[in-house]
């Protein structure tokens, strides 16, 4: 129903941005909303899909028509909803997740979270050489500015969102306490000691 929204970026919080068009503030559910960071109170361009449900109607955004076109792929694999989906895509690199669905890499998907082995089979059953090529890296560079400790304790509030365990995201803290990142670094690389 809806392929983009232009606006203006209000607000961002772990789970979700805002986005202002019209006169009307849109939340948008992104992976990473802290990847906008630099864009608060600027006119952006999001691509959206619409997912209705009884109970309501949900925005979910994205920085380029290549990472929406993985979170479809993913959504219609059976036991991946929405939120799921989203928590696969924070990563920032997608090329890692297409290999692993083309070759076969149950052990690499079971790292995502929510994602069992038999989830990670069907996604491959499902997906496998539906990826005609690998999506770009689509995320924006990270801000040279570092900011303080409040940054990282966003990052780990947008991990919890994400579906991560409080347990798991303690190594997380600790390894990167002391360190002088901004929010969208920290949950980077957190996702990346997450995934090995």
């Amino acid at each position: 129903m809806y392929d983009y929204i232009k606006g203006k970026l209000t607000k961002i919080t772990a789970k979700y941005i805002v986005v202002e068009a019209g006169g009307i503030g849109y939340i948008v559910n992104v992976a990473n909303p802290y990847s906008f960071s630099d864009a608060v109170n600027q006119d952006i361009q999001i691509y959206l899909h619409l997912v209705v449900r009884e109970d309501a109607q949900l925005l979910y955004g994205f920085h380029s028509e290549d990472e929406k076109s993985v979170f479809l792929h993913l959504i219609s694999v059976s036991g991946i909803g929405p939120t799921t989906a989203l928590a696969i895509i924070a990563v920032s690199d997608n090329q890692g997740l297409v290999r692993a669905i083309d070759n076969n890499d149950i052990k690499y998907l079971m790292k995502f979270p929510k994602i069992g082995k038999k989830t990670a089979q069907q996604m491959v059953l499902d997906l496998a050489g539906k990826f005609t090529a690998e999506p770009a890296e689509s995320r924006k560079t990270q801000k040279e500015s570092p900011s303080d400790h409040f940054a990282l304790d966003e990052a780990i509030e947008a991990l919890l969102a994400l579906g991560y365990k409080a347990s798991e995201l303690k190594k997380i803290r600790s390894f990167f306490e002391g360190t002088d990142e901004t929010t969208e670094a920290y949950i980077k690389s957190g996702l990346k000691m997450l995934m090995k």
